[in-house]
């Protein structure tokens, strides 16, 4: 028979599996939504690079206020705003942030969608040797030899295709960097991106400022199609972060990190079969090796992810079987 403890497990686990398929269900919605901006950017190919991510700074900035003022979180972002020290890491993230998203876009513009495809499938080993860098963490044997085998596939496409992937490792470099610093903000994620379009608005309004006064600017210019799409920049770059938060409270970091590669998966299928980028031999051999390196890293991480829960298991029975040797020895 089942007594009251049991079923409380059971309706434990029951929510627990709930919420993690409602965490998966926002991760994964997060990451198409990242994995369809080449398409969106595409669409507004038109305008140059630099107006684009203005818009996209400023109208993030707008809609995420209102999501904080909406959700009544408030007063933790003007404590934020408060804190010195977080701002000055904050300043620097808004320039890393902002200089990765400028290479993006310039890519997508100049049909480079598939060399951005490239950097982002690299940033998660990046990512791991500026940890190793930087906050001394351990590397295991599998994540260097990951690590070699990226480096390989970057030099074997340096070396066949006679230039050096430069948009590729700007974006690796960039992005890997922007998760090192932001991680000692210690700023949950939707208020830190708020505040980097605020510290980034006011630069990015005086220049759009001066190609309104010079007639350049395409924003307002008589084309309804790309002055919609220009303020939808600001939804395209909040919604999926506020899912990818959501999602976080609801599910492992470990899993959800094994699904960004869904994002320059997307990428590359958009860059090779609807842009119709050309797919070489030095491609071909240069992202084996870097999926090598991932298929090696992701096997490490789900063998971490395997061996946590068995050694809570473990200690769990050991606290059971230690309880109920107390109270056979209290009985005696």
């Amino acid at each position: 028979m089942y007594d009251a403890s049991m079923t409380a497990n059971i309706n434990d686990t029951t929510e627990s599996i709930t919420e993690g398929q409602r965490g998966a269900a926002l991760g994964l919605s997060a990451y198409l939504i990242w994995g369809c901006f080449p398409l969106f950017f595409k669409a507004i190919s038109s305008v140059p690079a630099a107006e684009v991510v203005a818009h996209r700074i400023i109208w993030s900035a707008t809609f995420l206020l209102l999501f904080i003022a909406v959700t009544g979180a408030g007063k933790q972002f003007v404590a934020t705003l408060r804190d010195r020290r977080t701002l000055a890491v904050l300043a620097l993230t808004t320039l890393l942030i902002s200089v990765n998203w400028f290479i993006f876009i310039s890519a997508v513009i100049s049909g480079n969608v598939l060399e951005s495809s490239l950097g982002y499938y690299i940033n998660p080993l990046v990512s791991v040797f500026l940890g190793f860098m930087f906050l001394r963490e351990r590397l295991t044997p599998r994540q260097w030899v990951s690590i070699v085998l990226a480096a390989t596939g970057v030099i074997i496409q340096t070396v066949m295709l006679g230039k050096v992937p430069v948009v590729s490792l700007i974006l690796a470099v960039t992005f890997g960097l922007y998760g090192l610093v932001r991680k000692a903000a210690k700023v949950p994620a939707v208020k830190g991106l708020a505040v980097e379009m605020i510290l980034m608005s006011p630069l990015m309004l005086i220049y759009m400022a001066h190609l309104f006064i010079s007639g350049k600017a395409h924003f307002l210019s008589g084309n309804t199609r790309i002055d919609v799409l220009l303020v939808l920049a600001g939804l395209v770059t909040s919604i999926p972060l506020i899912l990818y938060g959501m999602a976080l409270n609801s599910m492992r970091l470990s899993t959800l990190g094994i699904m960004q590669y869904i994002v320059p998966t997307a990428h590359f299928g958009w860059a090779v079969f609807a842009f119709g980028e050309k797919f070489t031999m030095a491609h071909m051999v240069s992202f084996g090796f870097i999926w090598a390196g991932l298929v090696l890293y992701t096997s490490e991480t789900l063998g971490v992810m395997k061996l946590k829960p068995a050694t809570q298991a473990a200690g769990q029975v050991s606290e059971v079987q230690g309880l109920g040797k107390r109270k056979e020895e209290r009985i005696k």
